[in-house]
């Protein structure tokens, strides 16, 4: 139980540790499952991107003389849980991808606020080395969900076009 901020720092820091690596472990699966080229790039370059924030967590642990463990995040799992349950239920296609992008930007908006906040009281203890560390990430995690906000607009367009492209009910229903 937290009694201090820097505790508060600490304990957060371990459930970001802790959703970082689920995704190291999900992101894969989101590579394989996406149709769009360029959405199946932005997963393999944001796994690559996350790796990174582990080894980044790890370097504001050590800087804190605190052992890098993690911490069991469970908003990040019932996350990924959802992008999972998407990947399944949709057929390969636009609608999946715009399903998953869905799902991934959930992610990026859960870590966004939370090296937000970790960053402010990084600041506010004057522990510089550690929010800089934690800025780094927050600036990755904006640019992946402003990457996937641009394939979404892109992959849409294919829904609909899919969509418009397939026969109605009711023309199926007349023949």
């Amino acid at each position: 139980m937290a009694e201090t901020i820097r505790d508060l720092l600490v304990e957060e820091m371990q459930d970001l540790y802790d959703a970082e690596k689920q995704l190291v472990k999900a992101l894969p699966k989101m590579v394989k499952a996406a149709s769009n080229e360029e959405l199946s790039e932005a997963f393999g370059s944001h796994l690559e991107q996350t790796k990174g924030q582990v080894e980044r967590l790890e370097r504001a642990f050590e800087a804190l003389d605190v052992k890098p463990k993690g911490k069991a995040c469970v908003a990040m799992k019932g996350l990924i849980s959802e992008a999972q349950e998407q990947i399944e239920s949709n057929e390969k296609g636009a609608l999946a991808d715009s399903a998953m992008i869905c799902a991934a930007q959930k992610v990026e908006h859960y870590e966004i606020a939370g090296y937000g906040t970790l960053k402010a009281w990084a600041e506010e203890l004057g522990l510089d080395d550690v929010a800089s560390l934690l800025q780094e990430t927050l600036d990755e995690e904006k640019e992946a969900d402003e990457k996937l906000s641009t394939i979404a607009g892109k992959v849409i367009s294919e829904t609909t076009t899919e969509e418009s492209e397939e026969p109605t009910h009711s023309a199926r229903s007349n023949r």
